[in-house]
């Protein structure tokens, strides 16, 4: 049987290396049931969404311009 209960310290672990890479199912289903119960992660995935966001578009700033 796989552990589905995660602590806050992993769930912020699997955000993380979620963005780098593609996470194992059991550890995606397992997150997703955390952030459902948990206040503090989502807000923590919100944050990443944006810092996320933010380089996209700082990456982009210029070459849209010709510069």
């Amino acid at each position: 049987m796989i552990p589905l209960r995660r602590t806050c310290k992993q769930a912020a672990a699997l955000l993380l290396a979620r963005e780098d890479r593609r996470i194992a199912l059991s550890d995606a289903v397992a997150l997703r049931l955390h952030l459902m119960a948990c206040e503090a992660c989502p807000k923590f995935e919100r944050q990443l969404l944006t810092m996320r966001n933010a380089m996209r578009q700082w990456r982009n700033y210029g070459a849209d311009d010709g510069l």
